[in-house]
């Protein structure tokens, strides 16, 4: 297990900064997700770890040592791609083994090594069989395996789970985290889907063309989003905002209200109309459009009766209202 630090660390491409003045603690044995959106730098940043970038600017510390500018091989780190990567012509156990192979580990203990980690990942069936004969989620884990086996200091996922169906990916995300807190391993995990960010972290690093706008855990960052940009990012629906009339009664320029936090009322402060009904099966989201212009979407009970195009009226839990300023910075 180690912990990972990154002080001041920069990298730029031509003119452009990916990297900006990054200042970062990755907890040892925790599970740190990067999230934003594309083009955030979040995967530069996870290559700048691992050393297949060169930092430009700074330090990144791995158990203390500087390691900016030292060789990949050589920082104990082992990184699962989006692509599986792995060798079409080998077995699986050839695959799960190959790296220590190379390194020149004695036979037996890559058996006992390969044999215990397939296990671990319910593969110890499969070891025999080439990829080609492999599931997406089997080719996911033997691609995990394959770094597991060189018990590194840490793991890296560079969107692991972007090439799986959606059942697959939620099976997976839960065999990750679950394996991640077995082994108490530190990991750093790029992703630009919010969900997985949520439901898998211990801590959040929502990025920003090249910047950190906040670090917390999941309902940390959920509650309590540092600026709008952060509130619109984290969430599924997202956060609505409201200017004008509606956000000066809080006195802000900018409001936001989570869909779950809007109750329907009768003769509430905010008097729509029903534009489309989304039905989820326990729940059901309603998107209508505010009176004055604007739009809102409510998170509501699948029992409540209601048509598209019906006048309806929500009210609005003051207690979790967030209020934003003209520059985007939330008002405490």
């Amino acid at each position: 297990m180690s912990a990972i630090v990154l002080e001041g660390v920069s990298k730029r491409f031509a003119d452009h900064a990916a990297s900006d003045q990054i200042d970062l603690v990755i907890p040892d044995g925790k599970f740190t997700v990067l999230v934003g959106p594309s083009g955030c730098g979040k995967t530069t940043l996870l290559r700048l770890i691992a050393g297949l970038e060169d930092v430009d600017e700074g330090r990144l510390l791995i158990d203390g040592v500087d390691m900016a500018h030292t060789a990949p091989v050589a920082r104990g780190l082992a990184m699962v791609f989006q692509s599986y990567a792995l060798y079409p012509h080998m077995s699986v156990r050839g695959n799960l083994g190959f790296a220590l192979m190379v390194k020149g580990t004695p036979k037996a203990e890559i058996a006992q090594r390969v044999e215990r980690v397939a296990k671990m990942l319910d593969l110890d069936k499969l070891l025999d069989r080439k990829p080609a004969a492999l599931s997406g989620g089997q080719r996911q884990r033997v691609a995990i395996g394959r770094a597991l086996v060189r018990e590194p200091k840490a793991f890296l996922f560079d969107e692991p789970l972007s090439n799986l169906d959606a059942s697959l990916r939620t099976q997976m995300r839960f065999e990750i985290r679950r394996l991640q807190q077995e082994l108490g391993i530190t990991a750093v995990y790029v992703t630009h889907d919010q969900g997985e960010a949520m439901t898998m972290a211990d801590n959040i690093v929502v990025l920003r063309a090249g910047r950190i706008e906040q670090v917390g855990a999941p309902l940390e960052v959920y509650r309590r989003p540092v600026n709008r940009f952060v509130a619109g990012f984290i969430g599924s629906p997202q956060m609505n905002f409201l200017n004008g009339r509606h956000a000066e009664r809080y006195g802000a320029a900018t409001i936001g209200i989570r869909p779950e936090h809007l109750a329907v009322a009768a003769g509430g402060a905010l008097p729509c109309v029903v534009r489309t009904i989304e039905h989820l099966g326990s729940e059901a989201l309603i998107h209508a459009e505010l009176g004055g212009g604007g739009k809102l979407i409510a998170r509501v009970s699948e029992n409540l009766q209601v048509a598209v195009g019906q006048d309806i009226a929500f009210n609005a839990d003051p207690e979790c209202v967030h209020r934003f300023g003209a520059d985007g910075n939330v008002i405490p």
